[in-house]
Protein backbone atom coordinates (compact mmCIF):
# COMPACT_ATOMS: atom_id res chain seq x y z
CA UNK A 1 0.00 0.00 0.00
CA UNK A 2 1.34 3.81 -0.61
CA UNK A 3 2.29 5.46 2.94
CA UNK A 4 2.10 8.99 3.33
CA UNK A 5 4.85 9.90 5.88
CA UNK A 6 4.23 13.47 7.46
CA UNK A 7 6.81 15.11 9.59
CA UNK A 8 5.96 17.61 11.84
CA UNK A 9 8.36 20.61 13.01
CA UNK A 10 7.02 22.06 16.33
CA UNK A 11 9.07 24.66 16.18
CA UNK A 12 7.25 27.97 15.92
CA UNK A 13 9.28 31.65 14.92
CA UNK A 14 8.60 34.54 16.23
CA UNK A 15 5.40 35.24 13.49
CA UNK A 16 3.96 32.60 14.32
CA UNK A 17 3.54 29.09 13.97
CA UNK A 18 6.07 27.78 10.55
CA UNK A 19 4.40 25.37 7.91
CA UNK A 20 5.24 21.88 7.79
CA UNK A 21 6.97 20.16 5.29
CA UNK A 22 5.53 16.77 4.08
CA UNK A 23 7.45 13.95 2.13
CA UNK A 24 6.13 11.34 0.69
CA UNK A 25 7.28 7.49 0.40
CA UNK A 26 5.51 4.99 -1.98
CA UNK A 27 6.11 1.54 -0.79
CA UNK A 28 6.94 -0.02 -4.34
CA UNK A 29 6.70 -3.68 -2.71
CA UNK A 30 3.62 -5.00 -4.40
CA UNK A 31 4.80 -3.76 -7.86
CA UNK A 32 8.10 -5.73 -7.38
CA UNK A 33 5.84 -8.96 -6.54
CA UNK A 34 3.28 -8.60 -9.27
CA UNK A 35 6.97 -8.56 -11.72
CA UNK A 36 8.24 -11.43 -10.65
CA UNK A 37 4.73 -13.07 -10.88
CA UNK A 38 4.59 -12.39 -14.50
CA UNK A 39 7.75 -12.78 -15.01
CA UNK A 40 7.06 -16.71 -13.44
CA UNK A 41 3.64 -17.04 -14.92
CA UNK A 42 5.18 -17.05 -18.44
CA UNK A 43 8.38 -18.71 -18.05
CA UNK A 44 5.85 -21.81 -16.69
CA UNK A 45 4.10 -21.39 -19.77
CA UNK A 46 6.83 -21.01 -22.60
CA UNK A 47 8.21 -24.10 -20.68
CA UNK A 48 5.21 -26.23 -21.57
CA UNK A 49 4.60 -25.19 -25.18
CA UNK A 50 6.46 -27.64 -27.19
CA UNK A 51 6.49 -27.51 -31.25
CA UNK A 52 5.23 -30.87 -32.41
CA UNK A 53 6.55 -32.40 -35.63
CA UNK A 54 6.27 -35.36 -37.90
CA UNK A 55 8.98 -37.51 -39.07
CA UNK A 56 9.38 -38.17 -42.30
CA UNK A 57 11.26 -40.46 -44.24
CA UNK A 58 12.79 -39.49 -46.97
CA UNK A 59 14.69 -42.19 -49.80
CA UNK A 60 17.58 -41.87 -51.11
CA UNK A 61 17.31 -40.28 -55.11
CA UNK A 62 16.71 -42.22 -58.19
CA UNK A 63 15.22 -45.49 -56.13
CA UNK A 64 12.35 -46.54 -57.03
CA UNK A 65 10.38 -48.88 -54.99
CA UNK A 66 8.15 -51.92 -56.54
CA UNK A 67 4.54 -51.91 -54.81
CA UNK A 68 2.31 -54.93 -55.00
CA UNK A 69 -1.33 -53.88 -57.00
CA UNK A 70 -3.34 -55.17 -54.57
CA UNK A 71 -1.83 -52.96 -51.98
CA UNK A 72 -1.76 -49.71 -53.35
CA UNK A 73 -3.80 -46.73 -52.77
CA UNK A 74 -3.13 -44.01 -54.62
CA UNK A 75 -4.57 -40.64 -53.15
CA UNK A 76 -4.58 -37.28 -55.41
CA UNK A 77 -5.27 -34.15 -53.27
CA UNK A 78 -7.40 -31.28 -55.14
CA UNK A 79 -8.40 -28.26 -55.41
CA UNK A 80 -11.41 -27.00 -52.76
CA UNK A 81 -10.67 -30.20 -50.47
CA UNK A 82 -11.54 -32.61 -52.95
CA UNK A 83 -9.64 -36.04 -52.63
CA UNK A 84 -9.40 -37.89 -55.44
CA UNK A 85 -8.22 -41.75 -55.09
CA UNK A 86 -7.98 -45.22 -57.06
CA UNK A 87 -7.08 -48.57 -55.94
CA UNK A 88 -3.75 -50.86 -57.55
CA UNK A 89 -3.51 -49.49 -61.12
CA UNK A 90 -5.30 -46.79 -62.95
CA UNK A 91 -7.74 -48.44 -65.72
CA UNK A 92 -7.43 -46.38 -69.37
CA UNK A 93 -11.21 -45.92 -68.83
CA UNK A 94 -10.30 -44.30 -65.63
CA UNK A 95 -13.67 -46.70 -64.06
CA UNK A 96 -11.47 -47.31 -60.57
CA UNK A 97 -11.14 -43.34 -60.23
CA UNK A 98 -13.42 -42.22 -57.35
CA UNK A 99 -13.90 -38.50 -55.62
CA UNK A 100 -14.00 -38.05 -51.93
CA UNK A 101 -13.37 -35.30 -49.30
CA UNK A 102 -11.10 -35.05 -46.60
CA UNK A 103 -14.06 -35.78 -43.81
CA UNK A 104 -14.29 -39.42 -45.83
CA UNK A 105 -10.78 -40.17 -46.77
CA UNK A 106 -10.39 -41.86 -43.38
CA UNK A 107 -13.33 -43.84 -44.32
CA UNK A 108 -11.65 -45.28 -47.59
CA UNK A 109 -8.28 -45.73 -45.89
CA UNK A 110 -9.55 -47.35 -43.29
CA UNK A 111 -11.37 -50.22 -45.42
CA UNK A 112 -8.21 -50.60 -47.61
CA UNK A 113 -6.03 -51.39 -44.81
CA UNK A 114 -8.84 -54.00 -43.60
CA UNK A 115 -8.79 -55.82 -47.22
CA UNK A 116 -5.13 -56.09 -47.28
CA UNK A 117 -2.70 -57.50 -44.70
CA UNK A 118 -0.95 -54.62 -43.13
CA UNK A 119 2.93 -55.15 -44.84
CA UNK A 120 0.91 -55.01 -48.41
CA UNK A 121 -0.52 -51.69 -47.96
CA UNK A 122 1.07 -48.93 -49.45
CA UNK A 123 0.04 -45.24 -50.33
CA UNK A 124 1.23 -43.21 -52.82
CA UNK A 125 0.16 -39.28 -52.38
CA UNK A 126 0.38 -36.93 -55.02
CA UNK A 127 -0.70 -33.15 -55.08
CA UNK A 128 -1.95 -31.68 -57.51
CA UNK A 129 -1.18 -28.10 -58.43
CA UNK A 130 -5.18 -26.74 -57.03
CA UNK A 131 -4.04 -28.06 -53.66
CA UNK A 132 -2.20 -26.40 -51.17
CA UNK A 133 0.09 -27.17 -48.24
CA UNK A 134 -2.40 -27.66 -45.87
CA UNK A 135 -4.26 -30.70 -47.82
CA UNK A 136 -0.65 -31.95 -47.85
CA UNK A 137 -0.25 -31.81 -44.16
CA UNK A 138 -3.96 -33.20 -43.07
CA UNK A 139 -3.07 -35.96 -45.41
CA UNK A 140 -0.16 -36.56 -43.79
CA UNK A 141 -1.60 -36.96 -40.59
CA UNK A 142 -4.37 -38.98 -41.63
CA UNK A 143 -1.36 -41.66 -42.31
CA UNK A 144 -0.10 -41.32 -38.94
CA UNK A 145 -3.76 -41.47 -37.54
CA UNK A 146 -4.42 -45.07 -39.62
CA UNK A 147 -0.81 -45.98 -38.92
CA UNK A 148 -0.15 -46.45 -42.28
CA UNK A 149 4.01 -47.08 -42.07
CA UNK A 150 4.55 -47.36 -45.69
CA UNK A 151 3.41 -44.29 -48.18
CA UNK A 152 5.13 -41.95 -50.42
CA UNK A 153 4.83 -38.41 -52.21
CA UNK A 154 5.42 -38.34 -55.92
CA UNK A 155 4.25 -36.07 -58.75
CA UNK A 156 1.26 -36.79 -60.70
CA UNK A 157 1.32 -38.14 -64.12
CA UNK A 158 -0.66 -36.90 -66.98
CA UNK A 159 -3.56 -39.31 -67.64
CA UNK A 160 -4.49 -38.46 -64.23
CA UNK A 161 -4.42 -34.51 -64.42
CA UNK A 162 -6.55 -34.78 -67.21
CA UNK A 163 -8.97 -37.12 -64.95
CA UNK A 164 -8.98 -34.50 -62.33
CA UNK A 165 -9.73 -31.86 -64.36
CA UNK A 166 -12.40 -33.03 -66.10
CA UNK A 167 -13.65 -34.41 -62.90
CA UNK A 168 -13.56 -31.06 -61.69
CA UNK A 169 -15.00 -28.98 -64.66
CA UNK A 170 -17.83 -31.84 -64.59
CA UNK A 171 -18.36 -30.59 -60.81
CA UNK A 172 -17.85 -26.58 -61.83
CA UNK A 173 -14.84 -26.18 -59.37
CA UNK A 174 -12.68 -24.94 -62.37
Amino acid sequence: MAEIMTANNANANRFGKRSSKKSTKVDLTPMVDLGFLLITFFIVTTTLSQKTTMKLDLPHDGLRTNVKQSGALTILLGKNDFVYYYEGELLNDGSNFMVSSFAKIRDVIITKKKSVLATDMFVIIKPTDGSNFRDVVNILDEMSINVIRSYALDTISEGENRLVQATEKKAGIL
